[in-house]
């Protein structure tokens, strides 16, 4: 598993040199207009190496920036921590899109809210770009800046949970990443290349990833029929990254193969349909489509102002909502 070197800076800097090797965990200042659930009045300690045994003082409560060094490049990334954790909390990782940023996934997609509700804390990294933001997916050409210059994302990613582990209590066995569109087709790709998630939620997205080696994950796919950028039944997408990935169909076949699951069951409410396959060792596929939902996070405040003549999202599926009572039913258990 792939570890980056953490470097940190915060109200008083804390630098231990243990075997030759210097690290450290930075909280930075909040940006404008952070989501709501930081505190600009929240104790903002500096999580620090100091501890026995190379353990990491608690994450501050509440949202804070953080600065992490992953394969020679600075990384950012945000954590929200909601007060009044018990035990070892589980950790969603929310993977915004194509030109998105953690600060926007974290305002948006009423992550903050699920996790004080639920007791969980959730990481909302950032990519990269000059001008857009994007993920490198290790396949497809996508996208953007990122797959040019072959950014390691996936070690991002598998750095960014480890440093939170390090920092604060997690439960291994309840770790997830959830992603929109360029973050959703990477949730598929850290299910093939990695083994930290229990299960992944994907929507308006599909896996251009070869999986030549595919982990046992439980797998919740969103996806309105009317998407055009991703498209559903795999045809070229028409948005700026050109994504022409396989239909989701074929993607939910794959895995349920790699989970050995059974056959589906499929139920229709109005607009949504959802199919179900149970898994052995308590994994779960499952596939939710809106007739009417076009690309977007269904659930999503509606656009007011200047994006108001734009496509709403969809108000049938409360995705966050959906995406967190799956992961909480499907913990990694067995192999």
């Amino acid at each position: 598993m792939r570890r980056g070197m953490i470097v940190g800076l915060g109200v008083a800097a804390v630098i231990v040199v243990a075997l030759g090797v210097v690290w450290a965990l930075r909280p930075v200042p909040a940006p404008s207009g952070a989501a709501p659930g930081g505190s600009a009045t929240s104790p903002n300690p500096t999580p620090s190496a100091s501890a026995p045994g190379g353990a990491a003082a608690s994450l501050a409560v509440g949202s804070h920036a953080y600065t992490i060094d992953s394969g020679g490049r600075e990384r950012t990334y945000r954590v929200y921590v909601p007060r009044a954790l018990h035990g070892p909390a589980p950790l969603v990782v929310m993977l915004h899109g194509g030109g998105g940023s953690g600060a926007n996934a974290e305002k948006f997609y009423g992550w903050d809210a699920a996790a004080a509700a639920g007791g969980f804390v959730v990481a909302y990294p950032d990519g990269l770009g000059p001008q857009v933001s994007a993920w490198n997916v290790d396949g497809g050409g996508c996208c953007g800046y990122p797959a040019r210059e072959g950014v390691d994302d996936v070690g991002f990613v598998t750095d960014m949970v480890a440093a939170i582990e390090r920092a604060e209590p997690i439960d291994t066995a309840r770790v997830y990443a959830a992603g929109i569109s360029n973050g959703g087709i990477l949730a598929y790709t850290l299910a093939c290349e990695t083994d930290l998630f229990a299960a992944i939620g994907a929507d308006s997205a599909t896996m251009l990833d070869g999986c030549a080696h595919p982990q046992p994950t439980s797998v919740l796919h969103v996806h309105g029929l009317e998407d055009t950028t991703i498209p559903f039944d795999g045809s070229p997408g028409t948005g700026p990254g050109r994504i022409d990935g396989p239909p989701v169909d074929q993607v939910m076949a794959r895995w349920r193969t790699v989970d050995g699951c059974g056959a589906e069951t499929t139920t229709v409410a109005g607009v949504v349909s959802t199919s179900l396959s149970v898994c052995p060792e308590g994994r779960a596929v499952e596939l939710i489509t809106i007739a009417d939902a076009g690309h977007g996070w269904p659930g999503a405040p509606l656009k007011s102002g200047a994006g108001a003549d734009r496509k709403q999202p969809s108000q049938a599926v409360d995705t966050t909502a959906v995406m967190w009572d799956f992961f909480a039913a499907h913990p990694r258990t067995g192999s």
